[in-house]
């Protein structure tokens, strides 16, 4: 249940953070700085921090590693990527889905994780293994691409975390809706354990 409802809350911010033309949810990359009681401070990447805060609800993942042979045919990934020196995508990130998953904000659009960079939520119709990488053949509904997974890229499963996990120190992502009095809301919260950051 904790699952579904994790993957089902991921499922809403990608879905948003697409379509929405107006104030599309804001993607938030760095480390916890605090959490008092219902406030999460997230010292960003780009230096400033930011006061986010937490529901009862909020969706908390953590990430597992997995080895590059986790990404089949069949499998159901979102892979975040940039265009590569012959043009065609590479991946900087990829995050394999539970089979509960499948289908989780399916499509291609534009991400922020670099400039330049995009999402693709897709289905493996064929990987194979090259000099270069893993070439994975991707469909969706609505088109198709081909995208590498060059040696080294992370490869990443989501689970369920508790405001345990929301320690001082740890990376996180955080998908956060802006409120109309200018505050920011977690609609999800994807945090680093054992050594695996949230490579979104």
């Amino acid at each position: 249940m904790k699952l579904r409802s994790l993957l089902a809350g991921l499922a809403a911010c990608l879905i948003a953070g697409a379509a929405s033309a107006q104030t599309p949810p804001s993607h938030i990359r760095g480390t916890i700085a605090s959490l008092d009681g219902q406030t999460l401070i997230v010292a960003t990447r780009e230096g400033p921090k930011a006061s986010i805060a937490l529901a009862d609800k909020t969706n908390i993942a953590t990430m597992k590693k997995l080895d590059l042979s986790a990404i089949t045919p069949g499998s159901f990934i979102g892979t975040a990527a940039q265009p590569g020196k012959d043009g065609q995508l590479e991946a900087m990130e990829v995050l394999v889905f539970p089979e509960a998953g499948r289908g989780t904000g399916e499509g291609h659009y534009d991400w922020d994780l670099a400039p330049g960079t995009s999402m693709t939520n897709a289905n493996v119709d064929a990987a194979v293994q090259s000099t270069s990488g893993r070439e994975l053949t991707l469909s969706y509904k609505g088109g198709s691409v081909k995208v590498t997974v060059p040696p080294g890229v992370p490869v990443v499963t989501p689970a369920p975390a508790t405001r345990a996990d929301l320690v001082p120190g740890a990376p996180v992502f955080v998908v956060a809706r802006h409120e109309a009095d200018g505050t920011l809301s977690a609609l999800f919260v994807a945090v680093g354990k054992d050594g695996v950051a949230p490579p979104m």
